[in-house]
């Protein structure tokens, strides 16, 4: 299945039409390669292609006015890049690089992806939408705090749009918050998932979005594809009626499965982290606070983007105060306070391969120096428990 789109120089779409049939491919082009040549540096696998690589870019140039003007969510969350030896061990962890070239993939998938919706809506089709719904209150309030805490605003009282978060967004670029800015606003989004209802995509702020683009891994566009075979009379193996009947329970379970291999992909990732690391236990690293919670927080390393746990017993002497609705933690002796985005230094304690655990000790925070020392807890019913030097025994202060 193919789409021809054609655009205005404004980027406004004014026609497509879907075919089905082969394509030949000229050339396998790495990003590198068509960003190099959109530079003017060519080889001999781009060199032919030097007029339809040009208007390809051109066309790209186009469409992102009209994006610019549709403004979706503009997050800037680098990937990570993990080398592997031939043997599996892990060599380097660096970020990949973003090209217009990747860039312009992407904005002509969102494209497509929006004429396979606006098709079968047109011929009365059932499809699966790729539907993502607006924040709850709840999230919305708590970004509004972390950007509140990194001297930002975020609008209040009116419908939120994107356009208002990529404010925020504009705002903490370049700055040392920029990370934990779209680090929150990321986590304060709904999941997306599969649906034959449709309610919308807030995040690329479209009313309608189906998956047409990426039939290799995602079982969606595949039906997405057999409901344009059926809806255009491209042969006798299109969607089913039976098939539409079940497209509730299908969206619902691939959305499970996708979800799944989030997880698996996360958490092979922090495993592929952890033996980088492991042999760098001791050492000091510069990061920022990137969550807090009951027994402790979370910061994320800049070298290598790894999450690592700070438990409160690694804290200094004294006992913290955990603020559910602020996401901060308070010295109760000190009065000092640890929120998102916080610059810190931390050593590293421990790196347990096998689960994907960091372990992290708070050296510095805001450049000031943490107290050494064990934190004191409070028992359950409130009391502190003390060491005491002798054999190592317990005593409670009643």
């Amino acid at each position: 299945m193919a789409v021809r789109i054609k655009l205005n120089a404004k980027g406004v779409k004014l026609d497509h039409e879907f075919y089905r049939g082969l394509m030949r491919s000229p050339a396998s082009l790495s990003y590198e390669q068509a960003q190099a040549a959109f530079e003017g540096i060519y080889d001999d696998a781009t060199k032919p292609l030097a007029g339809p690589l040009a208007d390809l870019f051109a066309a790209y140039q186009s469409a992102t006015k009209a994006r610019n003007e549709r403004q979706p969510l503009n997050l800037d969350l680098p990937e990570r890049k993990i080398i592997l030896s031939d043997e599996g061990k892990v060599l380097s962890v660096d970020f990949r690089t973003r090209f217009d070239a990747h860039k312009l993939v992407e904005e002509f998938m969102v494209t497509a992806n929006v004429c396979a919706a606006e098709t079968l809506e047109a011929k009365q089709k059932q499809l699966l939408y790729r539907v993502h719904e607006e924040p709850s209150p709840e999230k919305l309030e708590a970004l509004r705090e972390v950007a509140e805490a990194a001297g930002m605003e975020l609008a209040k009282g009116q419908v939120l749009k994107t356009m208002h978060l990529n404010k925020l967004l504009a705002a903490a670029e370049d700055s040392e918050d920029a990370e934990v800015i779209n680090m929150s606003v990321l986590r304060s989004m709904t999941q997306a998932y599969y649906a034959p209802s449709n309610f919308g995509h807030f995040g690329l702020n479209l009313r309608r979005y189906a998956h047409f683009t990426s039939p290799i891994r995602r079982y969606a566009d595949l039906i997405v594809h057999r409901a344009l075979v059926s809806a255009h009379g491209f042969g006798d193996d299109g969607l089913s009626l039976a098939e539409e009947d079940v497209l509730k329970e299908t969206g619902e379970w691939i959305s499970t499965t996708e979800r799944r291999s989030m997880l698996a992909e996360r958490d092979t990732t922090d495993r592929y982290l952890a033996a980088f690391l492991a042999d760098r236990v001791g050492a000091e690293f510069t990061g920022r606070v990137s969550g807090i919670a009951k027994f402790g927080l979370f910061v994320k390393l800049d070298e290598s983007g790894a999450d690592g746990i700070i438990p409160l017993s690694k804290l200094g002497r004294e006992y913290w105060r955990f603020n559910d609705r602020e996401r901060t933690l308070q010295g109760e002796e000190s009065n000092r306070i640890i929120a998102m985005g916080m610059p810190c230094k931390v050593a590293l304690v421990d790196a347990t391969a096998i689960t994907g655990g960091l372990t992290l000790e708070m050296l510095e925070l805001n450049g000031d120096p943490m107290p050494k020392g064990s934190s004191r807890q409070k028992s359950h019913k409130g009391r502190r428990i003390t060491r005491s030097k002798d054999k190592g025994k317990r005593k409670k202060n009643h």
